[in-house]
Protein backbone atom coordinates (compact mmCIF):
# COMPACT_ATOMS: atom_id res chain seq x y z
CA UNK A 1 0.00 0.00 0.00
CA UNK A 2 1.33 3.46 -0.85
CA UNK A 3 2.41 5.68 2.02
CA UNK A 4 -0.29 8.24 1.28
CA UNK A 5 -2.97 5.52 1.42
CA UNK A 6 -1.62 4.22 4.71
CA UNK A 7 -1.67 7.72 6.15
CA UNK A 8 -5.23 8.29 4.95
CA UNK A 9 -6.47 5.02 6.43
CA UNK A 10 -4.69 5.63 9.74
CA UNK A 11 -5.89 9.21 10.02
CA UNK A 12 -9.46 8.22 9.22
CA UNK A 13 -9.58 5.38 11.72
CA UNK A 14 -7.89 7.27 14.56
CA UNK A 15 -9.18 10.82 14.33
CA UNK A 16 -12.68 10.68 12.83
CA UNK A 17 -14.64 8.12 14.79
CA UNK A 18 -18.36 7.80 14.00
CA UNK A 19 -20.89 9.37 16.35
CA UNK A 20 -22.03 7.14 19.20
CA UNK A 21 -24.30 7.52 22.17
CA UNK A 22 -22.67 8.63 25.42
CA UNK A 23 -23.55 5.31 27.05
CA UNK A 24 -21.93 3.35 24.23
CA UNK A 25 -18.76 5.46 24.52
CA UNK A 26 -18.52 4.94 28.28
CA UNK A 27 -19.23 1.26 28.78
CA UNK A 28 -15.99 -0.70 28.95
CA UNK A 29 -16.67 -2.92 32.01
CA UNK A 30 -18.26 -6.35 31.76
CA UNK A 31 -21.56 -7.21 33.47
CA UNK A 32 -20.19 -9.44 36.27
CA UNK A 33 -17.41 -6.97 36.98
CA UNK A 34 -19.96 -4.15 37.19
CA UNK A 35 -22.00 -6.00 39.81
CA UNK A 36 -18.88 -6.69 41.89
CA UNK A 37 -17.78 -3.05 41.64
CA UNK A 38 -21.20 -1.71 42.59
CA UNK A 39 -21.76 -3.95 45.62
CA UNK A 40 -18.13 -3.86 46.75
CA UNK A 41 -18.04 -0.10 46.35
CA UNK A 42 -21.24 0.30 48.35
CA UNK A 43 -19.83 -1.76 51.20
CA UNK A 44 -16.53 0.15 51.15
CA UNK A 45 -18.35 3.49 51.17
CA UNK A 46 -20.48 2.49 54.16
CA UNK A 47 -17.42 1.23 56.07
CA UNK A 48 -15.46 4.39 55.32
CA UNK A 49 -18.26 6.67 56.51
CA UNK A 50 -18.44 4.79 59.81
CA UNK A 51 -14.73 5.45 60.52
CA UNK A 52 -15.16 9.24 60.87
CA UNK A 53 -11.52 9.84 59.96
CA UNK A 54 -9.39 11.02 57.07
CA UNK A 55 -8.68 7.41 56.15
CA UNK A 56 -12.38 6.62 56.36
CA UNK A 57 -13.10 9.54 54.05
CA UNK A 58 -10.59 8.24 51.52
CA UNK A 59 -12.12 4.77 51.69
CA UNK A 60 -15.61 6.21 51.22
CA UNK A 61 -14.42 8.19 48.19
CA UNK A 62 -12.84 5.07 46.69
CA UNK A 63 -16.04 3.14 47.33
CA UNK A 64 -18.04 5.88 45.64
CA UNK A 65 -15.90 5.59 42.53
CA UNK A 66 -16.41 1.81 42.49
CA UNK A 67 -20.18 2.33 42.71
CA UNK A 68 -20.00 4.75 39.76
CA UNK A 69 -17.84 2.25 37.86
CA UNK A 70 -20.40 -0.47 38.40
CA UNK A 71 -23.49 1.59 37.62
CA UNK A 72 -22.09 3.39 34.57
CA UNK A 73 -19.98 0.50 33.28
CA UNK A 74 -17.16 2.97 32.75
CA UNK A 75 -13.62 2.58 34.11
CA UNK A 76 -11.26 5.52 33.58
CA UNK A 77 -8.25 3.27 34.14
CA UNK A 78 -9.45 0.82 31.49
CA UNK A 79 -10.07 3.70 29.10
CA UNK A 80 -6.51 5.00 29.53
CA UNK A 81 -5.13 1.50 28.85
CA UNK A 82 -7.50 0.73 25.96
CA UNK A 83 -9.06 -2.19 27.85
CA UNK A 84 -12.68 -3.22 27.32
CA UNK A 85 -14.21 -6.15 29.21
CA UNK A 86 -17.78 -5.33 28.17
CA UNK A 87 -17.66 -7.22 24.90
CA UNK A 88 -19.40 -10.53 24.47
CA UNK A 89 -17.21 -13.61 25.16
CA UNK A 90 -15.96 -15.39 22.06
CA UNK A 91 -16.80 -12.46 19.78
CA UNK A 92 -14.26 -10.96 17.36
CA UNK A 93 -14.61 -7.19 16.97
CA UNK A 94 -13.36 -5.14 14.04
CA UNK A 95 -13.34 -1.37 13.61
CA UNK A 96 -11.80 0.38 10.61
CA UNK A 97 -12.30 3.53 8.53
CA UNK A 98 -11.15 5.07 5.26
CA UNK A 99 -11.45 8.52 3.73
CA UNK A 100 -12.76 8.60 0.13
CA UNK A 101 -13.09 11.65 -2.11
CA UNK A 102 -16.71 10.97 -2.97
CA UNK A 103 -19.96 12.18 -1.41
CA UNK A 104 -21.78 10.17 1.26
CA UNK A 105 -24.69 9.74 -1.17
CA UNK A 106 -22.51 8.16 -3.88
CA UNK A 107 -20.80 5.76 -1.50
CA UNK A 108 -24.01 4.82 0.28
CA UNK A 109 -25.83 4.09 -2.99
CA UNK A 110 -23.02 1.84 -4.23
CA UNK A 111 -22.73 -0.04 -0.92
CA UNK A 112 -26.49 -0.31 -0.44
CA UNK A 113 -26.68 -2.44 -3.59
CA UNK A 114 -25.05 -5.36 -1.80
CA UNK A 115 -24.58 -7.29 -5.01
CA UNK A 116 -21.77 -4.76 -5.75
CA UNK A 117 -19.75 -5.84 -2.72
CA UNK A 118 -17.98 -8.87 -4.26
CA UNK A 119 -16.25 -6.33 -6.55
CA UNK A 120 -13.89 -5.38 -3.72
CA UNK A 121 -14.45 -7.98 -0.98
CA UNK A 122 -12.00 -10.68 -1.92
CA UNK A 123 -13.50 -13.81 -0.36
CA UNK A 124 -17.12 -12.94 -0.95
CA UNK A 125 -18.51 -15.27 -3.61
CA UNK A 126 -21.98 -13.80 -4.03
CA UNK A 127 -24.73 -11.72 -2.49
CA UNK A 128 -28.33 -12.24 -3.54
CA UNK A 129 -30.88 -9.61 -2.58
CA UNK A 130 -34.08 -11.28 -1.40
CA UNK A 131 -36.20 -8.32 -0.42
CA UNK A 132 -36.09 -4.83 1.00
CA UNK A 133 -34.50 -5.93 4.29
CA UNK A 134 -32.97 -9.34 3.60
CA UNK A 135 -30.14 -10.79 1.53
CA UNK A 136 -28.30 -14.11 1.15
CA UNK A 137 -24.49 -14.20 1.42
CA UNK A 138 -22.04 -16.90 0.29
CA UNK A 139 -18.33 -16.71 1.07
CA UNK A 140 -15.47 -18.88 -0.14
CA UNK A 141 -13.68 -20.88 2.55
CA UNK A 142 -10.55 -23.10 2.50
CA UNK A 143 -10.59 -26.62 1.02
CA UNK A 144 -13.45 -25.83 -1.34
CA UNK A 145 -15.86 -25.10 1.48
CA UNK A 146 -18.35 -22.24 1.50
CA UNK A 147 -19.94 -20.35 4.35
CA UNK A 148 -23.46 -18.96 3.93
CA UNK A 149 -25.91 -16.86 5.88
CA UNK A 150 -28.93 -14.62 5.50
CA UNK A 151 -28.71 -11.07 6.84
CA UNK A 152 -31.36 -8.56 7.79
CA UNK A 153 -31.04 -4.79 7.91
CA UNK A 154 -31.83 -3.66 11.45
CA UNK A 155 -31.36 0.09 11.00
CA UNK A 156 -30.86 2.33 8.00
CA UNK A 157 -30.57 6.06 7.32
CA UNK A 158 -30.09 6.89 3.62
CA UNK A 159 -26.69 8.49 2.89
CA UNK A 160 -25.65 7.93 6.53
CA UNK A 161 -25.61 4.36 7.83
CA UNK A 162 -26.63 0.73 7.38
CA UNK A 163 -26.80 -1.71 10.31
CA UNK A 164 -27.41 -5.44 10.05
CA UNK A 165 -27.61 -8.70 11.94
CA UNK A 166 -27.36 -12.21 10.56
CA UNK A 167 -30.41 -14.48 10.68
CA UNK A 168 -30.61 -17.08 13.49
CA UNK A 169 -29.59 -20.01 11.24
CA UNK A 170 -26.42 -18.31 9.90
CA UNK A 171 -23.20 -20.35 9.63
CA UNK A 172 -21.47 -17.34 11.20
CA UNK A 173 -23.37 -15.05 13.55
CA UNK A 174 -22.39 -11.48 12.66
CA UNK A 175 -23.63 -7.94 13.10
CA UNK A 176 -22.42 -4.39 12.67
CA UNK A 177 -22.77 -0.97 11.08
CA UNK A 178 -21.34 0.95 8.13
CA UNK A 179 -21.42 4.75 8.48
CA UNK A 180 -20.85 7.40 5.82
CA UNK A 181 -19.66 10.62 7.49
CA UNK A 182 -19.15 13.76 5.40
CA UNK A 183 -15.82 15.52 5.88
CA UNK A 184 -15.71 19.32 6.34
CA UNK A 185 -15.72 21.58 3.28
CA UNK A 186 -16.91 18.82 0.94
CA UNK A 187 -13.52 17.09 1.09
CA UNK A 188 -15.08 13.65 0.82
CA UNK A 189 -16.47 11.02 3.15
CA UNK A 190 -15.11 8.85 5.94
CA UNK A 191 -16.53 5.33 5.70
CA UNK A 192 -16.55 3.67 9.13
CA UNK A 193 -16.98 -0.08 9.44
CA UNK A 194 -17.78 -1.68 12.78
CA UNK A 195 -18.48 -5.40 12.74
CA UNK A 196 -18.51 -8.28 15.16
CA UNK A 197 -18.76 -11.99 14.50
CA UNK A 198 -18.87 -15.13 16.59
CA UNK A 199 -16.80 -17.96 15.04
CA UNK A 200 -18.71 -21.28 15.04
CA UNK A 201 -17.39 -24.42 16.70
CA UNK A 202 -16.12 -27.65 15.16
CA UNK A 203 -14.67 -28.14 11.67
CA UNK A 204 -16.61 -25.22 10.25
CA UNK A 205 -15.17 -23.00 12.97
CA UNK A 206 -11.64 -24.10 12.11
CA UNK A 207 -12.26 -23.29 8.44
CA UNK A 208 -13.68 -19.90 9.34
CA UNK A 209 -10.67 -19.16 11.53
CA UNK A 210 -8.35 -19.83 8.59
CA UNK A 211 -10.59 -17.77 6.34
CA UNK A 212 -10.52 -14.75 8.63
CA UNK A 213 -6.87 -15.05 9.51
CA UNK A 214 -5.14 -13.68 12.58
CA UNK A 215 -5.52 -9.99 11.75
CA UNK A 216 -9.15 -9.28 10.85
CA UNK A 217 -8.66 -5.53 11.33
CA UNK A 218 -5.89 -5.53 8.73
CA UNK A 219 -7.98 -7.65 6.39
CA UNK A 220 -10.94 -5.28 6.63
CA UNK A 221 -8.58 -2.39 6.03
CA UNK A 222 -7.51 -4.05 2.78
CA UNK A 223 -11.15 -4.35 1.70
CA UNK A 224 -11.69 -0.68 2.41
CA UNK A 225 -8.53 0.23 0.51
CA UNK A 226 -9.89 -1.59 -2.55
CA UNK A 227 -13.26 0.13 -2.07
CA UNK A 228 -11.51 3.51 -1.99
CA UNK A 229 -9.57 2.76 -5.18
CA UNK A 230 -12.66 1.46 -6.94
CA UNK A 231 -14.76 4.52 -6.08
CA UNK A 232 -12.04 7.08 -6.82
CA UNK A 233 -10.54 5.60 -9.98
CA UNK A 234 -13.00 2.99 -11.20
CA UNK A 235 -10.30 0.32 -10.86
CA UNK A 236 -9.23 -2.10 -8.16
CA UNK A 237 -5.46 -2.45 -7.55
CA UNK A 238 -4.09 -5.75 -8.81
CA UNK A 239 -1.69 -7.90 -6.80
CA UNK A 240 -0.55 -10.05 -9.71
CA UNK A 241 3.19 -10.52 -9.56
CA UNK A 242 3.26 -9.24 -5.98
CA UNK A 243 3.33 -11.09 -2.66
CA UNK A 244 -0.21 -11.98 -1.66
CA UNK A 245 -1.38 -10.99 1.79
CA UNK A 246 -4.17 -12.36 3.95
CA UNK A 247 -7.57 -11.47 2.60
CA UNK A 248 -10.59 -10.01 4.22
CA UNK A 249 -13.45 -11.25 6.28
CA UNK A 250 -15.37 -8.15 5.41
CA UNK A 251 -16.42 -9.75 2.24
CA UNK A 252 -18.03 -12.53 4.10
CA UNK A 253 -19.57 -10.66 6.83
CA UNK A 254 -20.25 -7.12 5.96
CA UNK A 255 -23.40 -5.33 5.15
CA UNK A 256 -26.44 -7.33 4.64
CA UNK A 257 -29.11 -6.17 2.46
CA UNK A 258 -32.45 -6.44 2.83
Amino acid sequence: MAATERETLSRSADSRQPPRSLAAQQQNVGTLERWISAFGGGALTAYGLLQRSALGGALAASGGYLVYRGVAGNCLGYRALGVNTARHPGVVSVRQAVSITKSPAELYEFWRNFENLPCFMDHLESVTVQGDKRSHWVAKAPAGMTVAWDANITDEHPKELISWHSAPDADIENWGTVRFVAEPEDRGTVVHVELEYRPPAGKLGAAVARLFGEEPNQQVQEDLRRFKRLMETGEIPTIEGQPRGTRSPLGKILSPRS
